[in-house]
């Protein structure tokens, strides 16, 4: 039986941090980036995961590490499934003066990724915040002193800038967005030279970008308390049908699912 519990819990200091305990058979993911950190732990079954040109696998006793912005896919590794746990923690939550950095998506350490798993679950229990805070700094901390490494000097691919620029219209225009036409010929560029920048750099087309972007934007207004419905037109969906599609694709659940397991997380706090 596949399902997934999203969570959203205060952090520390108001700042917002979205947990997700889910298990999968069949569900496989789109093509997909977040704009934080994933952090999972593997509780039981084997997943894979497409990243950065390589399939790489995951099972008990392991963590994986995706950075921001990072397109992956993935999906069960066996006719079995997989069941986990993720923390999607903002970078300034590892580290204070840069992004850290993984050479590696999965990472062997089973004694930090029983604390991940232990964490993910008492963010949901204590009521404390100043333990919340010192306990689930004390973990992210720990996976950065052990396993980030020092970041690559990275040469940003040619049609960086202009992919950069596109993206911040497409999503300065998310209701009702320019034609690829109008874009391309905005940054002096034929649609296909577009196309082909957005793949080298994304590794998604435009389309795919915009349509994941307001999937994280109507998230948040999920959390915030909208129906799907006016989440979808708030957004820029055709209409709900069209929001479901692309939620479940990038997130794994639909969006009245996620909306009512945020609900009932805040009415068990209460």
């Amino acid at each position: 039986m596949e399902q997934a519990v999203w969570t959203r819990v205060d952090a520390g200091h108001g700042v917002p941090l979205d947990l997700l305990s889910a298990r999968y058979v069949h569900h496989r993911f789109t093509p997909h980036a977040h704009e934080k950190f994933a952090i999972g732990a593997c509780v039981e079954g084997r997943e894979f995961i497409d990243y950065r040109g390589t399939r790489h696998y995951m099972g008990p006793g392991s963590l994986v590490v995706i950075e921001p912005g990072e397109v992956r896919t993935g999906g069960a590794a066996g006719p079995d499934g997989f069941a986990y746990r993720v923390l999607y923690p903002q970078w300034t939550m590892l580290a204070s003066d840069r992004v850290p950095h993984f050479r590696d998506l999965v990472v062997d350490d089973p004694g930090l990724a029983a604390e991940v798993r232990r964490t993910h679950v008492g963010l949901t229990r204590w009521r404390d915040p100043l333990e919340t805070e010192s306990r689930l700094s004390w973990v992210l901390a720990e996976l950065v002193r052990r396993h980030a490494v020092n970041a690559p000097t990275v040469e940003r691919p040619a049609g960086y800038a202009v992919v950069r620029a596109a993206m911040d219209h497409l999503a300065a225009h998310m209701v009702d967005p320019p034609s690829l036409h109008e874009i391309a010929g905005g940054l002096g560029l034929s649609r296909f030279q577009l196309l082909r920048a957005f793949r080298e750099t994304v590794g998604i087309p435009p389309y795919a970008w915009l349509a994941q972007h307001r999937v994280a934007r109507a998230r948040d207004l999920l959390v915030a308390g909208h129906r799907p419905a006016q989440a979808a037109t708030l957004t820029g969906f055709a209409d709900q049908a069209h929001l479901t599609r692309w939620f479940r694709r990038v997130v794994g659940v639909t969006p009245g699912v996620f909306r009512n397991s945020v609900q009932d997380s805040r009415r068990a706090e209460l």
